[in-house]
């Protein structure tokens, strides 16, 4: 057994900011455990590649599925997640979004002090590398390096005009004073490289003496004696050899909105009952383990188009080969980008204090993740609900440590769900059908003119509805007296000492917007509280 004065779980979006930030302390030693490998290969840094990563099982991404889901026919629906160095950070579409500022006022009426916008906006600035330079909203000597687009294709211009055409308002800035509207998307790309947490806070630091990273570590169990988390363990040699590291101060875990309550849950932490069925023994008792699962439902809308150059046109034949060479050899052409340029935040109906859906529109025809090969030019329009009511839950399969999780994320469980998501369809074809995309657009793909009715269009919505990437919430914050808090305003974990749960599954509600850029921030803050200090408020 060695001894690590932390022992971080996961080297995705969070792991890889803590050991970066929490190792600057040189008399501070850190053990850095990831199962995945170096995700280093060309695929992962060509942004263009992000399509690859996506739609298929492989060493980049974890690849699970749900159980049947019961409002989308029961299909079991496909659940990338990012697996190696930097996470679903190297493997998402690069988009950086913050969400809006009442979304973490929300979670500080919540009562969990140190959330509010106020509070988070300095971290959000600690953490950018901003292309528009430091301001009262940005930073702009972060480690996160957050560029402009740089395609020339006319249709991203052409659906924001087609936005602001429909009657709907038109923003500079996303992450900006006014989220609202049509307009382009930031993107962690670094010249032409997609700029993950592991390209951004861990490869520069992994040469420090008090940083010890181990890929292909897989953790099996967190151990707890007398009420406090001691260490893990974890095996190596594709399972083949079991280790045990010792944390000294305290256990990390920031294994993800699907792993960190599975990892939990392994370890005895979790519902009695739910743990016991699965037969596992209780070691700590916190229902709240692996519920409250939340996530962005999408549907995806396509046209044919004419006059673009799409990526059907970039790729078909030999020309994925020409454009994978040209960037290997060159770092040139159009694997520089990822055909995602611009899209929208906006409200379903009046009365809405906040947007309640976004849009993402795509320089290609995208079906089933990519798994359905473009036949033509075209482009796609994803219409996500940013808040769902609906709720569900990550489960055990069985004690078996490398048995994946169950997932069953309850997708349109509510009428509100519903709703906006029929509505999305209709915002989708009212922006299409605009002026500015005329020149543009051809006859409509899917769901095609057959699907007109409230009732046709539900039911295309359960045949073809599908994660956007987004599941947050499964080991959420709480305050004292929430009774299914996993941990507190400090990622604690309640009940006991020495372990605490940093990533995306603490977000209590989901925040309405992409949740990379969130998830890094929550890891910044972290750090500030592991090391007892704090960036001032703004305002």
């Amino acid at each position: 057994m060695q001894s690590y004065d932390y022992v971080i779980v996961g080297a995705g979006s969070a792991g890889c900011v803590l050991a970066a930030r929490l190792t600057e302390d040189p008399d501070v030693t850190v053990l850095l455990l990831e199962a995945g490998g170096r995700n280093d290969g060309v695929l992962v840094r060509m942004p263009a590649g992000v399509g690859t990563l996506l739609k298929d099982k492989n060493a980049s991404n974890w690849g699970f599925y749900t159980e049947p889901e019961p409002h989308l026919d029961n299909r079991r629906l496909w659940w990338p997640r990012g697996k190696g160095l930097g996470g679903s950070s190297s493997i998402n579409g690069m988009v950086y979004t913050r969400g809006h500022p009442q979304d973490y006022d929300e979670w500080r009426q919540m009562g969990l002090p140190g959330w509010s916008f106020d509070d988070v906006l300095p971290y959000f600035r600690r953490l950018e590398g901003h292309h528009r330079g430091d301001s009262e909203l940005h930073g702009g000597s972060g480690p996160l390096t957050i560029s402009a687009g740089e395609s020339d294709s006319p249709f991203h211009d052409a659906l924001i005009k087609a936005g602001e055409q429909a009657g709907y308002p038109v923003t500079d800035d996303f992450n900006g004073a006014q989220q609202e509207g049509f307009g382009r998307y930031d993107l962690t790309i670094a010249d032409g490289k997609r700029w993950s947490t592991a390209a951004a806070y861990l490869r520069p630091v992994l040469s420090r003496r008090n940083l010890t990273c181990l890929t292909g570590a897989r953790t099996t169990r967190i151990r707890i004696e007398q009420g406090r988390a001691t260490g893990v363990d974890y095996v190596l040699d594709k399972g083949q050899r079991a280790e045990t590291a010792i944390a000294a101060r305290e256990v990390l875990l920031c294994a993800g909105a699907v792993q960190s309550p599975h990892i939990l849950q392994l370890s005895g932490i979790g519902d009695p009952d739910r743990l016991t069925a699965a037969g596992v023994g209780v070691v700590h008792a916190l229902p709240g383990v692996g519920e409250n699962l939340q996530d962005h439902l999408d549907v995806v809308m396509n046209w044919r188009s004419r006059g673009l150059r799409t990526a059907h046109a970039l790729t078909k034949g030999l020309g994925m080969i020409g454009v994978g060479l040209n960037y290997a050899l060159r770092g040139k052409g159009p694997g520089r980008g990822q055909f995602l340029e611009a899209g929208a935040f906006i409200s379903s109906r009046e009365g809405l204090s906040r947007p309640d859906v976004q849009i993402h529109g795509v320089l290609a025809i995208m079906q089933d993740h990519g798994r359905t090969n473009a036949k033509a030019d075209g482009f796609t329009l994803h219409l996500c609900q940013l808040r769902p009511e609906s709720r569900g839950r990550i489960g055990l399969r069985s004690a078996d440590p490398f048995a994946d999780p169950t997932i069953f994320a309850n997708y349109l469980a509510t009428p509100e769900d519903r709703r906006v998501m029929r509505d999305c369809v209709k915002i989708g074809r009212d922006v299409a059908k605009q002026a500015a995309l005329e020149p543009y657009r051809a006859e409509e793909l899917s769901p095609g003119d057959a699907v007109q009715s409230d009732d046709e269009i539900d039911a295309w919505v359960r045949r073809k509805a599908e994660t956007i990437y987004h599941p947050v919430g499964t080991c959420r914050m709480g305050a004292e007296g929430d009774a299914l808090a996993v941990v507190d305003a400090t990622l604690a974990v309640r009940g006991l000492k020495g372990l605490r749960v940093i990533d995306a599954s603490v977000m209590p509600t989901l925040i309405g917007s992409n949740t990379n850029a969130p998830t890094i921030m929550i890891a910044e803050h972290a750090a500030d509280m592991l090391r007892g200090t704090r960036l001032a408020r703004a305002g």
